[in-house]
């Protein structure tokens, strides 16, 4: 089965317009707020994934993957379980997150973002 959201070569889409699949945030992960995360893969380049992910307000915890990315809409804080100053993401902010790094994700307004992993 193809991929419904793939991006074809020699096209472009608008990210903020990409209609995601949706899931619930697993109980062990979710602080306070009822998270929903929605994801799309846009596609693959040298054995990096690249697509789009979005969360609803909420706070949650993560370990995450190596990955970079740009938040397109919505605001957060991710806060570092070593005690390193959070980052403070709103639209146009780009960002490196490595792997093993255990966050936790305060969401104040629905934040979507372009991922490459």
């Amino acid at each position: 089965m193809s991929n419904p959201f793939a991006l074809l070569a020699n096209h472009c889409v608008n990210a903020t317009q990409i209609v995601l699949e949706y899931r619930e945030v697993p109980a062990d992960q979710l602080i306070s707020g009822s998270a929903r995360v929605g994801t799309a893969e846009l596609g693959q380049l040298h054995g990096c994934s690249i697509g789009v992910w979005e969360m609803s307000p909420s706070v949650t915890t993560d370990v995450e993957v190596d990955e970079f990315f740009i938040v397109l809409t919505g605001s957060a804080t991710v806060q570092f379980a070593d005690g390193r100053p959070p980052l403070e993401l709103q639209p146009g902010t780009m960002g490196h997150l490595a792997a093993g790094t255990a966050t936790t994700w305060v969401v104040t307004q629905t934040l979507r973002k372009i991922y490459i992993a």
